[in-house]
């Protein structure tokens, strides 16, 4: 066996550059770079190795956190089939890749995560950041990484490294099983030698398979599409990864089944495609959320029916309601009691297209969907309407991104109430136009992601929309879009203070308290004095970004123009009206709210909420 002499950090360099995945006979690299800061853990390791290894672009994010956000944003739109790996030191770096774990694993998303590690010989512990504990010392904080991680390792020494990566490439290729794979290497071993079979560095191709349902739950599934009178496709992010949108649009052409979206399926029909009535759940269109309410069938592709898509298990109200679930994972095709299609989403729907001849839904059913269409669509235009000198409120402002924005733009966001809004109002033109992570929902993720998004696709452009409450947490990877030369929009909506959970906070009774950025009060001694004035524009600027202000309509709409011609990172800062909320729509989500209080508002809050909480059903 022909071997060759190198460090385990150069190994790791070496090995990940020759990993490639191929599907439907297109073969592409798995990794496109290396994400990473330096500190005494991976510097003289995994820093060297990078430094000899050119072959494998390295890449100097602001944070940790944000740089799994962008390789997990970049995995998402090249649908699994690459993603970066994340290198960091021991301590505190490490730790801060905790949150974007977390994230990729949530979100079924590959990433791999190289932290440092504490030495392995351990005669000179405790060394610098080192976790000490009175009842092991095979204990660090990596960690912490174990139950967020869908494969974990620490290699204590280099000739366990050849079976670390291969099960370490095992799930992070596996459609099933993907999300954060952790592999921890102490500072001392990353630099340690060994002789490494040369096989270890060919090039590997891992093919992503596409496995068929089982025959009989085929045929049965088949069965119960015949007898179904009110069918909904409940399409999630299996779509997506599954390039199953062609697949999905001809069984709904064929049948007339209308489609309900998630967060995660959004884009699998375009918004005017005949069958496709939108969002669905808790952030869901009318007429999603009634063809929900009383299906007799729901066959999900592709989901993980989360709270928001159920609302809360309250959505799928009629009581003779049966589900079919498309799933490659198979903890998510045996929810809601379904009948379980463990397979891949674009053959299944293929297969279901070929047994379904002479199949279509009533013709009831069919006016029922059009006119719930029309509905919507004059509810979105309602929303979307705003004149030229009025101030904006957060439906405008999506409405103008949407309306002036190309349709292979994407539009990202994460967290607080915008995520919700556009999930409801985003015209979708693109199947690739419309980037959420809500799994987590996490703030901070929108600026790294949009980074990520544009280094997956440079061809479009790219609108970040964030909270003044997301932005102050990473607004940093601006400096890194400019550093690489990826230039992203980035919508900035100054709520003054967490909208989404003031807004939340009222709800429950809670009077929005603790929710905004506002000064201390000497009287009062609450945080309920003026708001604190924060010069969003003049921080953008000093990254180096192209900034604008804008007040209302005319001004963003110049605005937006002038950002598409710009070649740099832009950043467009304007004050809304957050008072003026998109309503909820025939759906409801669980928050509960305190069974006893000193408060009047709490007191109502609680009584609305008793009576909501007994619609919730039990999926066993």
């Amino acid at each position: 066996m022909k071997t060759k002499r190198m460090t385990m950090g150069q190994a790791v360099a070496a090995f990940l550059r020759e990993q490639y995945v191929e599907r439907d006979g297109r073969e592409c690299p798995f990794f496109a770079g290396v994400w990473g800061i330096f500190g005494h853990g991976n510097v003289a390791g995994l820093g060297q190795a990078l430094h000899q290894t050119p072959q494998l672009p390295y890449y100097l994010c602001r944070n940790e956190q944000a740089m799994v956000h962008t390789a997990v944003a970049f995995a998402k739109m090249k649908n699994r089939l690459s993603t970066f790996a994340c290198t960091s030191s021991i301590g505190p770096g490490a730790t801060n890749m905790l949150t974007g774990a977390a994230l990729a694993t949530i979100n079924r998303l590959p990433v791999l995560l190289l932290p440092g590690d504490i030495f392995a010989r351990r005669n000179v512990a405790p060394v610098l950041q080192q976790l000490e504990s009175e009842n092991t010392q095979d204990i660090s904080v990596n960690d912490a990484f174990k139950p967020i991680s869908r494969y974990w390792d620490r290699i204590n020494r280099p000739d366990q490294l050849p079976f670390a990566l291969a099960a370490a490439m095992q799930v992070l290729t596996s459609p099933a099983q993907t999300g954060a794979v952790t592999l921890a290497l102490p500072q001392d071993v990353q630099t340690e030698a060994w002789d490494y079979p040369e096989a270890l560095f060919e090039k590997r191709v891992w093919h992503i398979a596409r496995p068929l349902a089982d025959r009989a739950l085929l045929k049965k599934a088949i069965e119960w599409i015949r007898a179904a009178r009110k069918p909904l496709i409940v399409a999630g992010g299996g779509v997506h990864y599954a390039d199953a949108w062609r697949a999905l649009a001809d069984l709904t052409e064929k049948t007339g089944i209308a489609v309900g979206e998630t967060q995660a399926g959004k884009g699998s029909l375009p918004y005017n495609h005949p069958q496709q009535l939108g969002a669905v759940g808790v952030t869901g269109t009318i007429g999603a959320n009634v063809m929900a309410r009383d299906a007799d069938l729901i066959i999900g592709i592709g989901t993980r029916y989360s709270d928001f898509t159920t609302a809360s298990k309250t959505a799928f109200q009629n009581p003779d309601a049966r589900f079919i679930n498309i799933n490659v994972a198979e903890m998510d095709a045996f929810k809601h009691n379904a009948l379980p299609l463990v397979s891949d989403a674009r053959v299944t729907l293929e297969e279901f297209s070929q047994a379904l001849d002479g199949y279509h839904v009533p013709a009831e059913y069919t006016e029922k969907v059009r006119g719930f269409q029309q509905q919507w669509e004059s509810e979105v235009d309602r929303i979307y309407s705003c004149s030229s000198e009025s101030e904006l409120n957060q439906g405008n402002v999506i409405g103008l991104v949407n309306s002036l924005s190309e349709p292979r733009d994407v539009v990202v966001c994460a967290a607080g109430s915008m995520p919700g809004d556009l999930h409801k109002l985003w015209r979708t033109r693109d199947c690739k136009g419309y980037h959420m992570e809500y799994g987590y929902s996490c703030m901070g993720y929108e600026i790294a992601g949009g980074l990520g998004v544009k280094m997956a696709d440079p061809s479009r452009e790219v609108y970040v929309m964030v909270g003044d409450g997301s932005y102050q947490m990473m607004s940093s990877e601006i400096a890194t879009s400019l550093q690489e030369g990826y230039k992203i929009n980035i919508v900035l909506i100054n709520n003054h203070g967490f909208g989404s959970i003031g807004g939340l906070s009222k709800a429950v009774g809670a009077q929005g308290f603790g929710t905004e950025y506002r000064f201390r009060n000497p009287n009062s001694h609450q945080l309920d004095g003026q708001f604190i004035p924060i010069d969003f524009a003049a921080n953008a600027a000093s990254y180096g970004a192209h900034v604008i202000k804008a007040a209302n309509r005319a001004e963003f709409e110049k605005a937006m123009n002038e950002s598409r011609q710009q070649t740099r990172t832009t950043v467009i800062v304007l004050d809304i009206d957050k008072e003026a909320r998109v309503p909820g729509y025939e759906s409801w989500w669980d928050v509960p709210v305190a069974e006893v209080s000193d408060v009047d508002t709490a007191k109502a809050a609680r009584e609305e909420y008793a009576r909501a909480v007994k619609r919730e059903r039990f999926f066993f």
